[in-house]
Order: C-alpha cells, then structure tokens, then sequence
C-alpha cells in the first residue's frame, strides 16, 4: 500500500496513545466508499432480518424449518448481514492487512449494486414462494458473487504477504461459490421437486457449505490479523490458526460427502474435523487473549466472546444431530440458530464496532488529529449503549434456544422482539458513528 493511501489514524482508547501503536491499521482510503456501501446495506439486511425473525418466531418454535417463510428470513442474515458485511471487509482487508489493492474498484460497485438489491429480491421471493421474483433474484445474486469473487481472486495474487489469512480468503471464496451452486439447486428442486427425499441433506449440506465453508473459515483467517490488532496481542503461538484452517477445509467436503450419499461414515468423519477444526480457532483466540497488552476488553471484542460460546453450544449439538437425524427438527433449528444468530452473525457485530468506527473517523477527520473536540475511535459510539446491545441480543438467543425447547411460540416471539430491539440499538449506533461521532460534544468542545 502507497503511502498516499491512507493516513494514521487516533487511538482507539485515549487521546494521547501514539496512532500507529494504538490502533496498529490504517483504512485503504481508495475502497473506503465500497466497503461503506457494503456495510450500510449489510445493516439494513441485519434490520430487515430482525423484523423478519419476529414473523417466524413460531414456526421456529416448533422446529418448521423448511418453511419457505423461515428460508427466506434465513438469506437475510446469510446473504444480507453475512456475505454483505464480508465482502465490504475484505475490500479493506487485502489492501490494508495483505498489501494487495483491489484489482477492479469499478467491478466492486458493479457487484455491489447486483448483489444488494437481488438478495433482497431473492429473500422475498422464497419466503412469499413467487418464482419469477425468486429468478431474478438469485439471478442478480449469482452475477454479484461471481463478480465479488473474480475481483478477490484476482487481487489475491497481487498480496506482498501469502499468509493463513491469504488462504482462508482462498479458501472460503472457494466454498461461496459452491454454496451458490448449491443453492440453484435447491431452488430448481422448489419447482420441479427433482431431488425429492434428498432435499433435506442437500440443504444440510448446502448450510454448512455457506456458514463453515464460507463465513466460518473467512471468520478465522481475519481473526488471524484483527484480533492482534485489535487486543494489542503479540507474540502469541499462531500456529493454531493453520491447524483450524486445514481441519476445517477437509471437513466440510468430508461432511458434504457423507450428508449427500448416505454414507455415514464420511459424515462422521467430517463432523470430527470441523469439531477439532473449530477447537484450534478456540485456542487461538484465548491465546491472543492471554497475551494482550490491553486488558480491559472493550465492547466490540465482547462481541466474539459471548459469540464462541454460543458456536461452543452449537459444536456440541452438531453430533447429537447427526445421530438422531433430521426427524429431531427442533434439535436442528436449535443447532442453526445458535450458530447461526448468536455465533457467527454477533461474532461480526462485534467486528463492525472496531471496523465502522475507524473507517468514518478516517472520512470525518482526517488530519484534524490537533483539533479541539475531534474524538478518538472509541468515542464514536456509545460504550454503554454497546453493553446494552450485547446483553439483549445474548439474552434473545438464549429466550429462543428454551422456546425452542418448550415448542412456546409466546417465549419465542419475546426472544424475536428482544433481538430486533439489540439491532435497533446497533442500528442508532452506527448513525451515529456514520455522521461523524457525537457532533453537539465535539462542536462544544471546539467552542
């Protein structure tokens, strides 16, 4: 990266802490623009999501998740918060963290301004059943990633530094675009019923494709970077990363193999890697966390911590599943929306208040680090507000985990209303940071 692309930037904690040592990234000011595109439509994908959980909260309470109504909420947070959210990142990552400048920024709006408005489009289509909105959709949806995923490849060779989070990036764009061919056909069988009695494993196998093989995997390779950054942690071994990543990418085609042919074997032996797989990334973020120079752990990071738990919670429940099989329905809505809701989409809300922060005080304030008023990163948002988020959004996953068991659609609906209420928080606090930070303090302050 030139040294005209960006800019150091301020503490992440005081005033006073050297920008480089404290905050330890600079934005790629060139991408700046794509990844906030990316990132205001992940949020209101996040928002459309929470309203739609609260319609589906009791048909998940008695396990219905075939539902074409739960399949269309479900794309909202894969593809509208999930999949949005990382493309939006990586466009700041490979620049930043691997010194790779994005190949075609053009091609990257262009796959933006497909990709949005089709996974809108496609989630609707699936939930209301009209096919000729679920065409365009997933039309729309398949030239955005293929797009998203050419520009990625094509920059990756571009990289100074071919690390794990290089190949995770390789990886996982990998398994995208297998997740997207899988999804095709799940939606030809919606009309010509073609896989008939196999539908229920192809999308087993189709949701761990996309959650393990695509965010999972890129969840590990850029927690490899951010998280020393973000803990201020070095010198922790590192090996654990490449462990995960080489567990994890074995797994999933294993399990793909066994869920898809019967052969049950190969699904055993493919839950037991991802298990270990997933046990590795565990390691690895305890051990940035016991070497962190900063101890206080702000409330961004508590984000991924309550989020491993709740994808710990789901770990365990993968074998059970695979066990008793899909007949236990409740058993696996409860598996996909612990790992699902209260893993990995709160592990990258949590990525988001380090991210978003950073980059708006970047377009903001720039080279008015001297100036009276201007805040620091962490002063863009509200930390309390934060915490607040964090206990309502972990408190909504937990309510429907126990409607989920109790087959209550009331608990479920007070679980669904409790979530939307912890995004509604987030929401106003991205406004916030996205308009600058607390603007009446800072125009106090420089008066």
């Amino acid at each position: 990266m030139s040294a005209t692309e960006s800019q150091p930037i301020p503490s992440v904690g005081t005033a006073t802490t050297p920008p480089a040592r404290a905050a330890g990234v600079s934005p790629a000011t060139r991408s700046v623009a794509l990844a906030g595109e990316h990132f205001a439509a992940a949020m209101l994908y996040l928002l459309a999501g929470a309203v739609g959980l609260v319609w589906i909260a009791p048909e998940l309470a008695h396990g219905n998740y075939l539902s074409p109504h739960v399949a269309g909420v479900t794309h909202l947070f894969t593809l509208g918060w999930l999949t949005t959210a990382i493309f939006g990142a990586l466009y700041q990552l490979l620049p930043v963290a691997l010194g790779a400048p994005i190949r075609w920024l053009r091609v990257g709006h262009a796959s933006f301004w497909t990709f949005a408005p089709g996974v809108g489009l496609f989630a609707c289509g699936v939930a209301d059943s009209t096919p000729a909105v679920q065409h365009v959709g997933i039309t729309l949806v398949a030239v955005g990633i293929a797009l998203a995923v050419t520009n990625i490849a094509a920059t990756l060779p571009r990289a100074r530094r071919r690390d794990v989070t290089w190949a995770a990036i390789l990886l996982a764009i990998t398994f995208l675009s297998s997740t997207l061919v899988l999804g095709v056909v799940l939606l030809h069988n919606l009309h010509t019923g073609f896989i008939a009695a196999a539908r229920t494993r192809v999308l087993a196998t189709h949701l761990h494709v996309a959650i393990v093989g695509w965010v999972l995997i890129t969840i590990v390779g850029v927690s490899h970077r951010l998280l020393p950054m973000f803990l201020l942690a070095h010198g922790a071994d590192t090996r654990w990363t490449r462990r995960a990543l080489i567990l994890l990418a074995v797994g999933v085609p294993l399990l793909a193999l066994g869920l898809t042919t019967h052969f049950t074997v190969f699904a055993w032996i493919g839950v037991a890697l991802l298990e270990a797989g997933f046990a590795h990334f565990v390691r690895q973020v305890r051990a940035f966390h016991s070497v962190r120079v900063r101890k206080k752990i702000d409330p961004g990071m508590r984000f991924p911590m309550v989020a491993l738990a709740f994808l710990i919670f789901a770990a365990a429940l993968g074998p059970v599943l695979l066990a008793i099989g899909s007949r236990a329905t409740r058993v696996g809505t409860a598996y996909v929306l612990s790992g699902l809701l209260g893993g990995v989409v709160m592990y990258v809300v949590g990525f988001f208040y380090k991210i978003v922060p950073l980059l708006s005080w970047t377009a903001h304030y720039r080279g008015q680090m001297s100036r009276p008023g201007v805040p620091t990163v962490a002063e863009m948002y509200s930390a309390r507000a934060a915490r607040v988020q964090l206990a309502m959004m972990a408190a909504s996953v937990i309510v429907l985990l126990v409607a989920i068991a109790l087959a209550s659609s009331i608990a479920a609906y007070a679980g669904a209303v409790l979530f939307l209420a912890g995004v509604l928080v987030f929401v106003a606090q991205l406004a916030t940071v996205a308009r600058g930070g607390p603007r009446q303090r800072v125009a106090q302050e420089a008066a």
